[in-house]
């Protein structure tokens, strides 16, 4: 089924996870039977399909903060932003696009697989361009990247995420954290976080922010202040998990129509010593 068009209903829930070993190695021979699942605490009445999704075309939706507060690390931002698209996209299946944000977002690029237009849109992005009034709309930037985005170009695509550059502060906008997370989740996409260090003496709520982000949609926060080589072992981290994914799909024991969260929970045997998934997801509303 890898590589084919899905069809989900409503009431089947769709997961992508990656699962690695004691020493972060991806584990590609899975079995169902080696798999445990718990929808709020109860196995799902039926696994509808299981199967490894090795090497899918990536789709990265490049999101870099040029709010006020990102001045001192914006060049860094761009900078690493250059090197995922050369170490992570690779020829003509693998399509990218570049958003600035800071009170407004703005798509800088739309998607695209030719690397040199992604690499001048980048370089081209500063300070200020997005800040008609101060402020930081991170939550509307993410939604937009999800539902305008990832979830238009390849809804059941396994490696849709987003490659956020922010100190994670958002003091604007009308985007709640809870809902750009659940158009993450139903655009099957995974936020990966680079945060700068926060500055000397200043106290932020970006840090847990970027946690949640990424915790609740299957991906993680990296720091941009590590070494050169840290840089490059981070961003291999992240093509090896968009590259080695698993898919499963289950119809819930208990589905109500209510839009009530469900926290999902995904155990593996002891040869796994991590499965990186999403925290759960929203039952439709009627």
């Amino acid at each position: 089924m890898s590589g084919g068009t899905l069809t989900i209903s409503a009431d089947e829930v769709n997961l992508t996870f990656h699962a690695d070993d004691a020493h972060g190695i991806p584990v590609n021979d899975l079995r169902l039977d080696e798999i445990t699942i718990r929808d709020r605490g109860k196995p799902p009445a039926r696994v509808l399909a299981f199967y490894p999704m090795t090497d899918e075309p990536i789709r990265a939706a490049l999101l870099l903060d040029t709010s006020q507060s990102m001045f001192r690390d914006l060049p860094a931002s761009r900078d690493l932003a250059l090197q995922a698209v050369h170490r992570i996209l690779h020829g003509p299946r693998d399509r990218a696009t570049v958003m600035e944000f800071g009170y407004v977002s703005s798509l800088r690029q739309d998607w695209t697989s030719d690397q040199q237009v992604l690499k001048n849109s980048i370089e081209s992005i500063s300070i200020g361009k997005a800040n008609p009034l101060p402020g930081t709309a991170l939550f509307d930037a993410v939604f937009r990247a999800c539902f305008y985005g990832t979830g238009k170009i390849n809804h059941a695509a396994g490696g849709n995420f987003i490659l956020l550059f922010s100190d994670g502060e958002d003091n604007a906008g009308q985007t709640t954290l809870a809902e750009a997370v659940d158009a993450c989740q139903l655009a099957n996409t995974a936020i990966y976080a680079f945060s700068p260090a926060p500055a000397p003496g200043v106290s932020s709520t970006g840090p847990r922010t970027l946690a949640m982000l990424a915790q609740q949609t299957g991906g993680r926060v990296f720091h941009v202040d590590d070494s050169a080589e840290g840089i490059a072992n981070d961003l291999d981290t992240i093509e090896a998990n968009l590259r080695n994914q698993y898919r499963i799909v289950y119809k819930p024991a208990e589905l109500k129509h209510d839009g009530s969260f469900h926290a999902v929970e995904l155990l593996g045997p002891e040869r796994v010593a991590r499965i990186q998934v999403r925290s759960g997801y929203y039952a439709p509303a009627r």
